[in-house]
């Protein structure tokens, strides 16, 4: 049997792998793993389709330029990657709702986006406030035994926790 093409994968297999990948990177590109200025820089990019160049005049897009950087090919090799080990484990579909959430709150789609936005934007809020995402902080800054870190990855468990329980025990 290969794990590969596994529908789970173990969480303990992949945790260590991401934390060697995580010192590889460190080592290698003196960068830490993280994703969610990819995403700023993305919102620059297209903002700079319709403004030009006065985009790269706000202060944050002086800090954050809005290009193509090795953070932005992580989150492209992310896609990819799920693609190809949801495709080589034969558990690719494409479903607008997925069927815990049907379960419990039933299959209306729009309702399902308007879900899926509201959290994307509060996770996006929340990863520039907090000045980076999961992986910065919960994996990178643990590593480096970073305390805002630390605080931040036992926020994320929390808040990830009561939002279950939210959506899957008290509203159903």
């Amino acid at each position: 049997m290969n794990g590969l093409t596994e529908i789970r994968w173990s969480p303990y297999i992949v945790g260590c792998a991401i934390g060697v990948l995580s010192w590889f990177t460190l080592l290698v590109s003196r960068h830490t793993l993280g994703c969610s200025t990819s995403f700023a820089r993305s919102a620059g990019m297209i903002e700079r389709l319709f403004r030009g160049r006065k985009v790269e005049q706000k202060a944050y897009y002086r800090e954050y330029k809005p290009v193509v950087d090795w953070q932005w090919m992580l989150v492209i090799g992310m896609i990819i990657g799920a693609f190809i080990a949801a495709k080589s484990s034969g558990d690719f579909a494409l479903r607008w709702i997925p069927d815990t959430w049907a379960s419990v709150h039933g299959g209306n789609i729009p309702v399902r986006l308007l879900a899926a936005l509201a959290g994307g934007v509060c996770l996006g809020f929340g990863s520039r406030w907090a000045d980076g995402c999961t992986s910065g902080h919960g994996i990178s800054g643990a590593m480096q035994l970073a305390v805002s870190s630390w605080i931040s990855a036992l926020c994320f468990f929390i808040g990830g926790i009561a939002t279950a329980f939210l959506l899957y025990r008290v509203i159903a």
